[in-house]
């Protein structure tokens, strides 16, 4: 009985594996028919997108082949001026650079640090504010009223106007001449400055003094005349600095030399029509 039924099995197997394969072959019968379809009306339609393609450009290539050579002759012509403008802003800084040079540059920022600290000794660099808490919730057009401005050289007797000077003198003379000693001079000019201005004018700008007695919420600030002494003499500093710090000199060797004076002599002429060729 047992074998009977292994045999009733094995052959229910079969008969269901046998309609399989029969299902999988309509199936697969069906899927290769329905490509076949799919696939002539892609190849039509491709042939019709082509043949309309072919027709659309051919009726808007003579329309559009002016624009787009307009388009591309305005783009040659721009990137020709470009090139040129490129030309003469790197020959124009050239010869700049061979006028402007850093010794002369520092020079130049060294008198111009000792300028604006002499016109910032004339300046006003504190007051007095008036009923300064009153006016912290208003807008900043509404200021408080001012007592008391001094100017900047009035704290330490207009010392600083001839250190000023001096460093401008010293900056044109760093301007002429390579002179590294004159920069350390300039920053001991800029940090006497600023031990001045930190030292004497600070304190007493921020000093109320008899002020606090006659008005109520009497308050010092400093003015813009102290920060542009401050703003002077720490470019004195930085300057002298710059101009005493020498740039990196380059040393070239004699056969760096020649293949430099190779490279700039110019290129004897073509005498043939064959060496002309080969030059090309």
């Amino acid at each position: 009985m047992i074998a009977a039924v292994r045999r009733r099995i094995a052959n229910l197997r079969k008969a269901a594996g046998k309609s399989l394969v029969r299902w999988s072959w309509r199936v697969d019968r069906l899927a290769n028919r329905e490509l076949e379809r799919a696939d002539r009306a892609l190849l039509e339609a491709r042939r019709r997108g082509t043949v309309v393609a072919g027709a659309a450009t051919a009726r808007l290539g003579p329309l559009l082949r002016p624009p787009a050579a307009a388009l591309f002759r305005a783009l040659a012509l721009g990137d020709a001026a470009v090139r040129r403008v490129c030309a003469a802003l790197a020959g124009a800084a050239t010869a700049a650079s061979a006028v402007v040079t850093p010794r002369r540059a520092a020079g130049a920022a060294i008198v111009a640090a000792g300028l604006l600290l002499v016109a910032s000794q004339f300046i006003d660099y504190r007051a007095v504010e008036i009923g300064q808490p009153g006016y912290a919730d208003l807008p900043t057009v509404a200021a408080p009223p001012t007592v008391d401005a001094r100017t900047a050289g009035e704290a330490h007797s207009y010392l600083l106007v001839p250190v000023g000077l001096l460093a401008a003198a010293l900056g044109v003379l760093a301007a002429r001449r390579r002179r590294p000693r004159l920069g350390l001079l300039v920053v001991a000019l800029g940090l006497l400055s600023l031990a001045l201005i930190l030292l004497v004018d600070r304190p007493d700008g921020l000093d109320v003094g008899a002020q606090a007695a006659r008005f109520s919420g009497a308050t010092a600030v400093l003015d813009d005349g102290f920060y542009a002494e401050l703003a002077a003499a720490g470019g004195l500093v930085i300057c002298g600095l710059l101009y005493y710090a020498r740039p990196c000199l380059i040393r070239i060797s004699s056969s760096g030399r020649a293949a430099s004076a190779r490279r700039r002599r110019p290129r004897p002429r073509a005498s043939s029509p064959a060496r002309v060729a080969r030059s090309a």
